[in-house]
């Protein structure tokens, strides 16, 4: 009877050594079989609700207002974490005002983008205080993401490799492989980092804005960059067109006149001709 009781207990212990060994670690004596590791499950404190909330407005001017919204965040002990303002052109138009002058009128429209931190329990207020610097309010969103059972697993996660670790250094557990233990603590780091910035959502809201104007009218003369509005008046053109016709002309007689030799040959040649023509005429009639 003990004999078959003692059988079943044998294979019990097999099969937790096995096990172990699979998870790469395994028990340093068997005093210790009984000290498996314990998690005492812990709660939140407090919630973890991050807020991200976004607004876009229309105000009077761009730039000052931009400028208010930076010392509006300052005072309410928050942080601008980025800031873009830019004009894009609309229309543009060009009005020539001389042949080498263009009055180029455009139509452009200004943005800017903020992103701001703002402690998460004035957050509602910094909103309302920036809805007033603006004409009026396209949108305005608020969201509530609840990381608790995040922050919670990761917590658990924390203390149970805390307490593998810690057996590990007392000498209660072998793991086989050394990169284990580092690939351990790295995550331990990794959880620790992720919990911190779940903290700091907590405390610090993220606020977008953007916001814009009406459009802006700018006028600016500029020299006309068309080649051909630089052509000279007209009189003055015929005037240089008379002097180019005549020293066209002389240079036709200059040309002829070097051509002398040629000429008398061919006036030489057509008397001949006409000479020879007349007196056949002559004999037969």
């Amino acid at each position: 009877m003990k004999t078959k009781l003692f059988i079943p207990l044998i294979a019990g212990l097999g099969l937790l050594c096995a096990c172990k060994n699979k998870a790469g670690y395994e028990l340093a004596n068997n005093s210790s079989s009984a000290d498996t590791v314990r998690v005492d499950s812990t709660s939140v404190s407090q919630p973890k609700l991050i807020k991200t909330a976004g607004m876009r407005f229309k105000v009077k001017n761009v730039q000052q207002t931009s400028e208010k919204i930076a010392a509006l965040t300052i005072s309410y002990h928050g942080a601008v974490s980025h800031r873009q303002m830019g004009s894009t052109p609309d229309r543009s138009q060009d009005i020539h005002i001389s042949n080498d002058s263009v009055m180029r009128v455009i139509s452009f429209n200004t943005t800017a983008d903020i992103t701001v931190k703002i402690p998460s329990e004035r957050v509602d207020d910094f909103m309302n205080q920036v809805s007033r610097l603006g004409i009026y309010v396209n949108n305005r969103s608020m969201d509530i993401t609840d990381k608790s059972l995040d922050y919670l697993s990761a917590q658990l996660k924390l203390k149970s490799r805390a307490e593998l670790v810690s057996q590990q250094k007392k000498g209660e557990i072998v793991i086989k492989n050394p990169a284990n233990v580092l690939l351990l603590k790295d995550d331990m780091v990794d959880q620790q980092i992720n919990n911190r910035g779940i903290d700091d959502a907590v405390r610090n809201s993220v606020v977008n804005l953007s916001f814009y104007q009406s459009n802006t009218i700018n006028r600016e003369i500029i020299a006309n960059d068309d080649p051909s509005a630089y052509n000279l008046p007209f009189l003055n053109r015929f005037g240089m067109a008379i002097e180019k016709g005549w020293q066209v002309f002389v240079d036709v007689i200059i040309a002829i006149t070097n051509l002398w030799v040629f000429i008398l040959a061919g006036i030489g040649i057509w008397m001949i001709v006409n000479y020879y023509r007349n007196k056949k005429s002559l004999q037969m009639g």
